[in-house]
């Protein structure tokens, strides 16, 4: 991890537990002020109900945490991110989560930072978690015609069809393509760390998701440089299942066989790129405004405590 990401993690860290000093009643206290004169907002009400698809009552076992009873554990970042919310109301109000790379809808609601993007995922309430690995929105001043036209990927590889994927595309021309495990560093496909600054010098950057969802897709959607990626399986707080092919990335198969083709595509249709990267920023841009993200987790906080019968 470079130094730019340690003083930033530091940050995050020094900031949330100074605010764990102060008192909850402070916040309750807040509540009514925060959320008065905003629930008539239609696009805050949208991404409420996006997030918290339940829509009718439900009851809570006996397993559910108590609000007076959350406590510092192991994921750190996780629980900084949810004690933000939930320090807003009755401590005596119970919740569900999972923290982690959650790939199935839990069986009762829970507040979860991702979830499957088909089928029934009303049980998996998404908050804003782990902000400090996935929010990582920087500023890119090269436009996109004067990047370097190839395409580049970092990361490590520990599922399968990142695996094959990377191996298969490695030593391919224009493509700048490697796992960065240092364990593997024999391996063909090895590739040294490289900054997100770096890779924003390239003209398009290759999206692959995880065990859930594609940590470099936020900086890239909010960069100059275009997004070529497979259709997404899973979504967090960033709407994953709203971003559109052809609208906001370019889409690949699934094995990304046709990278090349799109690349030689949107190397030459250069205003169909920047409508695209446009189109992108735009879906960003609503992420970025820290007022509207506090309005909108608490909402989706007091909807999922008053359909649990508890305020």
């Amino acid at each position: 991890m470079n130094l730019f990401h340690k003083s930033r993690k530091l940050r995050y860290y020094s900031a949330g537990l100074f605010q764990l000093l102060a008192p909850d009643a402070l916040f309750r206290y807040r509540l009514d002020r925060i959320l008065a004169g905003h629930q008539d907002l239609d696009d805050v009400l949208e991404r409420v109900n996006y997030y918290n698809k339940r829509e009718t009552p439900f009851t809570l076992d006996t397993h559910a945490q108590r609000i007076a009873d959350f406590r510092y554990e192991r994921r750190g970042t996780y629980y900084l991110d949810a004690k933000s919310v939930v320090r807003y109301f009755d401590p005596a109000c119970r919740f569900a989560y999972r923290f982690g790379d959650v790939t199935q809808v839990p069986d009762v609601p829970s507040f979860v930072k991702s979830r499957p993007i088909v089928g029934d995922n009303a049980n998996a309430v998404l908050l804003k978690l782990n902000r400090i690995r996935h929010y990582n929105f920087i500023d890119d001043p090269q436009p996109f015609e004067r990047k370097r036209n190839a395409v580049v990927w970092r990361g490590k590889c520990f599922h399968e069809q990142r695996r094959s994927i990377v191996r298969r595309l490695h030593d391919q021309p224009a493509m700048d393509i490697g796992q960065t495990d240092p364990k593997l560093k024999s391996q063909p496909d090895y590739r040294p760390f490289m900054s997100i600054r770096d890779q924003l010098r390239y003209k398009f950057v290759l999206s692959l998701e995880g065990k859930d969802v594609a940590t470099n897709l936020k900086w890239i959607l909010a960069s100059n440089s275009l997004c070529l990626m497979p259709r997404p399986r899973f979504e967090t707080w960033f709407m994953e299942g709203r971003l559109e092919p052809y609208r906001h990335y370019v889409p690949l198969r699934d094995d990304c066989a046709d990278l090349e083709e799109k690349m030689d595509h949107y190397a030459t249709h250069t205003d169909e790129a920047l409508e695209i990267v446009a189109n992108a920023q735009q879906h960003v841009a609503q992420f970025k405004d820290r007022r509207r993200e506090r309005l909108v987790s608490l909402l989706v906080a007091r909807k999922y405590f008053e359909l649990s019968g508890q305020l």
